[in-house]
């Protein structure tokens, strides 16, 4: 067990790595260059980066094979439709349609942005995880699946779906700030990594672990590239290890806190909130430096 986390731990972390110095020699390097909320030039090449290291990372450490397949499918969907629309979202004509709601609202006036090709693709990759995850023996044999009829493993799958997909939105709802998100991600995913099954969150939690120097000191950002697949792969390994009880507790946080995003600001909540505060600022860079 301890070399199954050792080994998608340090695959995820050299993976990331390797990806990010890759992306940063390309010639096209400058197009992911962004100004951040201190006015410093910073790349999204962080988000490939993440998503390339966390996915291989988890699922070589995955139990099996349905789990290693859902691993690929949510960290390379999640992180490829989340680069589309970080490039693409950043074109004048895409920056009309803010929120799910003016993604919509474009969507109904005969406008597909690039909000909707994420929003339907990280949706598509929580499914198409989900019904790998049904797949494997171990996670059929946990307790409230075993003999569960065919309907019941529909809403099983349901709930896996909304797990995952709610997850990449949520964690990518908190990357407003340099770490934040991943953070976020350690602090979830580090029970996930602990005993059997733990590989899928070990591998994640590498690569976030390589790149967070990076984002701390504000040379990269994760984009929602990088914060979406951070989140479908968490909400993978979650999903993994819980029953139908499980996923539904754990859908019904990720969707109150997704509600509450919308009437309060999560970065306010945390400025008022000293301990949270000094976790947020912690390995920070300073803001005069």
């Amino acid at each position: 067990m301890a070399t199954r986390f050792a080994r998608s731990f340090g695959t995820g972390a050299i993976v990331a790595r390797a990806a990010l110095a890759w992306i940063r020699r390309d010639p096209r390097a400058g197009e992911l260059e962004r100004t951040n909320f201190h006015g410093r030039t910073v790349s999204l090449a962080g988000g490939p980066a993440l998503a390339a290291g966390a996915t291989l990372g988890a699922a070589l450490g995955a139990p099996g094979p349905a789990v290693a397949g859902a691993a690929l499918v949510a960290g390379a969907t999640c992180g490829a439709v989340g680069g589309y629309d970080d490039v693409v979202g950043a074109r004048p004509e895409q920056k009309a349609a803010k929120g799910f709601a003016g993604h919509l609202a474009a969507l109904r006036q005969g406008r597909v942005t690039s909000g909707v090709v994420k929003i339907i693709g990280v949706g598509a990759a929580g499914l198409a995880a989900a019904a790998l995850l049904s797949a494997d023996p171990r996670v059929r044999a946990h307790p409230g699946r075993a003999g569960a009829g065919a309907l019941r493993r529909g809403a099983d799958v349901l709930l896996g779906a909304g797990v995952i997909a709610g997850t990449a939105n949520l964690i990518n709802l908190l990357d407003l700030r340099p770490g934040r998100a991943l953070k976020a991600g350690a602090l979830i995913g580090a029970p996930l990594a602990v005993g059997p099954g733990g590989g899928v969150a070990a591998g994640t939690l590498g690569a976030g672990a390589a790149l967070l120097p990076a984002d701390l000191g504000e040379e990269i950002m994760l984009g929602d590239a990088g914060a979406n697949a951070l989140g479908a792969l968490l909400g993978v390994a979650l999903a993994a290890r819980t029953g139908p009880v499980g996923r539904a507790v754990a859908l019904a946080a990720v969707a109150g806190l997704t509600a509450a995003s919308e009437k309060v600001s999560f970065t306010k909540v945390i400025q008022d909130t000293p301990w949270l505060r000094r976790l947020d600022e912690l390995g920070r860079r300073p803001p005069t430096a």
